[in-house]
């Protein structure tokens, strides 16, 4: 045991020793973090709109007011005509436009009801149908006040509740998800690498003909970067809380264990990427490209996985961070128990021992 100890103190040494590696190990999760969580949102602000109003009433003054007045719009302009709104959809300087018809304050104190016309820049189709939902919630919102409390015939009320995130902000669903690419990254990548680096410059071989174990010379290559990992847990989660302002509404210990069974899985296919590997830029390129892609594709963070057809939605199955990222999502944003993630805990410890039999299958005891 104390030589496994030596062979750990060893590795840590040489990570202390390498900026670069501590950096990677340390500074990227808390960037990436940081750049993600307020990079990726699906929140649209401040987009920039017109305005023709050809009513110039009260009513119509007392509408732009609020559209301008919310944090999703910035009025840019106040059109004269028609061909005005074509003029600034095509210089891209705005992304919607609002008609407000002549007759707006007659038709509403006489028939109760009046046209307004949301015109979108639809080039960016997410862009534009997230722009009109929130002008319409805004124009019906505006119409409520004006009915003050009375009913109309025939009126269907919907009301709506957002569970869990109100407020609809990005971050509660990035979050976990950058979680899941940082950890599968860094902790897939740095093992690979440092084992490979081994076998490139030699040393690898004065290792294996020391009085320690094959097997366990690998595991303590690889405690260094796990304790190193718990660091990266601690810190992404401090971030989430006070920078991002993402809650942990379930229990932080299962949190976190299941972060470092998620941790587990990232290194047991760094070391079955180390094994198959023949060069540091062979094992960067398999870790970053073949870890990168299916993270973010088929995780389910950035696009929906039952969106998907069939036959992808299967591969998606095969990826580790999809099922660290539904933990992620239900224990800290949802707030639910252990009897909640059973099964994707099982199959992420099924992913951890199938890895690293395959890694301990692999690993080549003589390099010649």
């Amino acid at each position: 045991m104390k030589q496994f100890f030596s062979f750990v103190k060893k590795e840590f040494y040489h990570i202390f020793r390498d900026r670069r590696t501590m950096f990677i190990l340390l500074g990227m999760p808390i960037v990436q973090i940081v750049i993600f969580g307020f990079a990726l949102t699906n929140e649209v602000k401040d987009s920039k709109f017109a305005v023709l109003d050809l009513a110039k009433d009260a009513n119509s003054a007392s509408l732009i007011q609020e559209l301008d007045a919310s944090r999703y719009f910035d009025l840019q302009s106040n059109l004269t005509s028609y061909a005005d709104i074509e003029k600034e959809f095509r210089k891209g300087s705005i992304k919607l436009a609002i008609v407000i018809p002549q007759n707006f304050a007659n038709d509403i104190s006489h028939l109760n009801k009046a046209q307004v016309q949301v015109i979108a820049d639809a080039s960016d189709p997410n862009v534009a149908s997230t722009l009109t939902n929130y002008a319409n919630t805004i124009i019906l919102d505006y119409q409520d006040r004006l009915l003050q409390g009375k009913k109309l015939p025939y009126t269907i009320e919907t009301q709506t509740r957002m569970l869990y995130n109100p407020q609809l902000k990005g971050a509660y669903n990035f979050v976990p998800g950058v979680m899941a690419m940082v950890l599968l990254l860094v902790c897939t990548m740095m093992t690979a690498i440092t084992i490979v680096r081994e076998k490139e410059l030699g040393t690898m071989e004065i290792m294996l003909v020391s009085p320690l174990q094959p097997l366990k010379i690998v595991v303590a290559k690889a405690v260094p970067y796990l304790l190193l990992s718990m660091v990266n847990i601690i810190s992404i989660l401090l971030l989430s809380v006070f920078v991002l302002d993402v809650p942990i509404q379930g229990n932080i210990v299962l949190l976190f264990a299941e972060s470092i069974l998620f941790t587990l899985v990232a290194l047991a296919l760094g070391l079955l990427i180390s094994s198959a590997a023949a060069s540091q830029q062979t094992a960067m390129f398999i870790a970053l490209v073949g870890m990168f892609l299916p993270t973010v594709m088929f995780s389910g963070f950035m696009f929906p996985v039952e969106n998907m057809p069939k036959p992808l939605q299967v591969i998606s199955n095969i990826v580790p961070a999809k099922w660290y990222f539904n933990i992620v999502r239900s224990v800290m944003i949802k707030g639910v128990g252990f009897a909640a993630v059973w099964k994707e805990t099982l199959i992420l410890t099924g992913m951890l021992l199938f890895f690293l039999g395959m890694a301990i299958k692999n690993f080549k005891i003589r390099l010649a």
